[in-house]
């Protein structure tokens, strides 16, 4: 059984998006196209799950090398 909320693609307010940063580096986040909250500096993509999005280092998905993100 696939874990609940992984595939779902919700939207993050914009001003919230504006006052997030990643809880490792305080450097600001990115959406990317699969909706994920993209922290280029710690090269991690963290997951938004009903439209919260997950600030977890330990919930955060490791970036591939060449995977390029967009705002």
């Amino acid at each position: 059984m696939a874990e609940a909320g992984r595939g779902e693609r919700s939207l993050v307010d914009p001003k919230l998006l504006e006052l997030l940063v990643c809880p490792l580096t305080k450097a600001p986040l990115k959406r990317d196209i699969g909706g994920e909250l993209v922290s280029a500096q710690a090269a991690l993509a963290y997951p938004v799950r009903d439209g919260v999005p997950v600030m977890l280092p330990s919930e955060a998905r490791p970036l591939d090398a060449g995977k390029a993100t967009r705002s």
